[in-house]
């Protein structure tokens, strides 16, 4: 009887502890995928890893095709596979940035007016950002009008609606704007890189140099009469400031249009920035009255 009982506990034993340990597999599985999301992976691309960048390689870099696999008749049983050298693809993915935004500055100057160019920007392949976003962010509002906001990179609303500032930075913009008594069909918005970063991350100034030919003839087609850089970002690439926004924001600056009209810039807070940290709302409040009466828009 002593036997059979300790037979039985050491069976139900095993049993509670396999169930255990696949519960707390499912836990370790649980948490590595909240880990993966905190890091800002939104979407699975695929279930096995791929060499994309020499997939990109392959097809797009100067038109040869890739060598084809050798046959199996041929190759040694005990002979260790033979892998592709890496060193043209290196040299291609090295040379990709230069000659990227030369092509970006082709086809910017090539479009004579914004749907030509958003046509123009939705082809272009020379920005890793775009491989990793879900559309295009072109702009919002109408284009023509005295005003034109430029962020620095839309977020995941702004991913997933394909307009810029909709998310909860959004709507506070929208509410600044319609307290000097604007909104949005009276202002043209923009960003300067028309992607979304993985994870809402900083676009490198790689990719900011790339995409900044579309944004600086955006503003050229556009053509507002006063240009407001939402950020230090958006103001340190458009407007050239060395030092940080809290000390630019407010200030008047010119910004040199590529056909030699100088356009009235004002650099503020962005309203991401206003969320984060609401004690500077009322420097931001300063700010937007300031645009309207330089407009002579009254403020209410």
């Amino acid at each position: 009887m002593i036997v059979c009982l300790r037979n039985a506990q050491a069976f139900w034993g095993d049993r509670m502890a396999s169930q255990i340990d696949r519960r707390l597999g499912g836990l370790r599985e649980i948490e590595s995928l909240r880990w993966w999301i905190r890091a800002g992976v939104t979407n699975a691309v695929d279930d096995t890893p791929h060499d994309r960048f020499g997939a990109v390689s392959a097809g797009e870099g100067d038109g040869r095709s890739a060598p084809s696999a050798p046959d199996p008749q041929h190759q040694s049983s005990h002979a260790p596979p033979k892998t592709k050298s890496s060193a043209p693809q290196e040299l291609i993915l090295r040379k990709t940035p230069e000659t990227a935004e030369i092509t970006a500055r082709a086809l910017a100057q090539a479009a004579t007016d914004l749907e030509t160019l958003r046509s123009a920007m939705s082809e272009f392949d020379g920005c890793a950002l775009k491989r990793t976003a879900t559309q295009l962010v072109f702009a919002d509002g109408v284009p023509g009008s005295r005003i034109m906001f430029v962020g620095e990179a839309p977020g995941e609303g702004e991913d997933r609606t394909g307009l810029p500032f909709v998310g909860r930075a959004g709507k506070l913009l929208d509410r600044m704007l319609g307290a000097v008594g604007l909104d949005r069909r009276q202002v043209y918005i923009a960003n300067v890189v028309p992607w979304r970063p993985p994870g809402n991350r900083t676009p490198t100034p790689q990719e900011t140099q790339i995409c900044l030919p579309f944004i600086e003839r955006q503003i050229e087609l556009a053509d507002p009469e006063c240009l407001v850089c939402l950020g230090g970002s958006a103001a340190r690439v458009l407007l050239g400031i060395k030092g940080g926004i809290l000390r630019a924001r407010g200030s008047w600056l010119t910004y040199p249009s590529q056909t030699g009209r100088e356009i009235r810039a004002l650099a503020m807070l962005h309203p991401a920035f206003l969320l984060r940290q609401p004690s500077h709302k009322r420097s931001a409040w300063t700010d937007i009255r300031a645009l309207a009466g330089a407009l002579g828009t009254p403020s209410r």
